[in-house]
């Protein structure tokens, strides 16, 4: 006879509703793959569903739900870092595995839940905290685990990349997509959390600490969003040959020539050349780009959102789960981040002025003689060698936009030569800067 795991699913939104519908779609498939009867016992909402099956326990107490002696596996898609936190350290303190989308959560207490984990023999699994369907996690965590991960980049932000592709595409402001995507449901009516990278920031928290064996440190990921990015820059950038788009770097210095050793962890808007993979990465899809030794680089891309694509990775982990509770084998799992703890590292985080990229830069100047020579003189001078020039033509008042890319240099000379040349009495506006990345 087949043994029984039964699921309490905490959340009917948009992801709890399709995790509810996948396993309704797929009951026969998943008792195929699993050789267990997999049911849904409980169902914590505000208010009572008539489509969900009345032998369903539906209930607003979501701590009783968590502790229930008639649950195996705790799904946790409520969201938030407060009553999420307390309900599934409550279900962990319960003996019950924990599925969970909550990227928010996980990078800022992930460290205090997965240790409560491995004290009381569970498993948190969190496969569709990070991009969705996408199954970057297990990847990471598994099929890479024999390879040495030397950088990471990932656009792991839908919303950000949607409006990044429509500015490109169509000719559209920042704000005209921006409101786009909030009536498309892309984004929240407060979009703060995409458009200023937070979400991307805790995405990167996670697959850092997976890639490299450190602690969750969210607070130390360098964190900058798409607010500021204007069509002009998009067309500038598009004329040189590259495509802004909002990426997180997880990157690994290692006694590399004139850079300091450590981690770096950074989310901001990046030039990427056009033939590039990650700048042919459109509309609101996501991808995450490996580079790991002996592997190689590898291409991780498909949805980052919606309720298929989420609830698809959310059972792909309550599967896994499903796995060990109908073999009694709980004493062999992988780390909750892919090292055992005593194993992870306390490798530095490099702060913002250590970072090393290239830059796009943007100097609006009046059109006069030796107003360029000044500007190469002071990057010369700060050790930055220029890849490209691209003056246009002056405009408003006389004045002439003039645009540098360079090569790759520590951020804190860069900081040191952009306030050299804002300080020239021919530079009529701040500089605008965005990162270069070639990858």
């Amino acid at each position: 006879m087949s043994k029984s795991i039964k699921l309490a699913i905490l959340g009917l939104g948009t992801v709890g509703t399709g995790v509810v519908n996948l396993i309704n779609d797929n009951l026969d498939e998943l008792k195929r793959r699993s050789g267990c009867n997999i049911m849904i016992s409980a169902v914590g909402t505000r208010r009572q569903r008539d489509d969900i099956d009345p032998a369903i326990t539906q209930s607003d107490d979501l701590m009783a739900i968590a502790a229930s002696d008639d649950v195996d596996i705790v799904i946790e898609v409520i969201g938030g870092t407060t009553l999420a936190k307390d309900i599934i350290t409550h279900a962990i303190r319960h003996g019950k595995h924990v599925v969970t989308a909550n990227k928010a959560l996980l990078a800022e207490h992930g460290n205090e839940i997965f240790a409560l984990a491995e004290e009381n023999k569970v498993h948190v699994a969190y496969e569709a905290a990070v991009a969705g369907g996408i199954p970057i996690i297990k990847v990471m965590r598994e099929a890479l685990a024999a390879n040495k991960v030397n950088w990471l980049a990932g656009i792991i932000n839908g919303t950000g990349n949607f409006i990044m592709t429509e500015m490109r595409d169509k000719g559209r402001t920042f704000d005209d997509v921006l409101a786009e995507a909030q009536a498309l449901g892309y984004a929240e009516a407060d979009p703060t959390f995409d458009v200023e990278g937070i979400d991307a920031a805790h995405k990167l928290a996670l697959l850092a600490s997976i890639a490299f064996g450190i602690p969750l440190q969210f607070d130390k990921v360098y964190c900058e969003g798409i607010t500021g990015i204007t069509l002009q820059d998009v067309n500038y950038a598009e004329e040189l040959g590259y495509r802004i788009k909002h990426v997180g770097f997880a990157v690994r210095h290692q006694d590399d020539n004139n850079i300091a050793s450590g981690i770096e962890l950074r989310v901001h808007p990046t030039l990427i050349p056009e033939d590039k993979l990650l700048a042919n990465v459109n509309g609101v899809k996501n991808a995450v780009l490996v580079d790991s030794h002996p592997l190689g680089q590898t291409l991780y891309y498909g949805d980052g959102a919606g309720a298929g694509a989420t609830a698809s990775a959310v059972m792909a982990d309550v599967m896994d789960l499903v796995r060990v509770l109908c073999t009694n084998e709980q004493g062999h799992h992988v780390p909750h981040l892919a090292f055992i703890p005593e194993e992870l590292s306390d490798t530095p985080i490099l702060d913002a002025e250590q970072m090393t990229t290239g830059y796009y830069l943007r100097v609006h100047a009046y059109d006069s003689p030796g107003v360029l020579a000044n500007i190469t003189r002071i990057l010369s001078e700060a050790g930055i060698n220029i890849d490209a020039i691209l003056q246009k033509p002056a405009h408003k008042a006389g004045q002439v936009p003039v645009i540098i890319l360079t090569l790759p240099v520590v951020e804190s000379q860069m900081n040191s030569a952009i306030a050299k040349i804002e300080a020239l009495d021919t530079i009529t506006d701040k500089v605008v800067r965005i990162r270069l990345d070639e990858l």
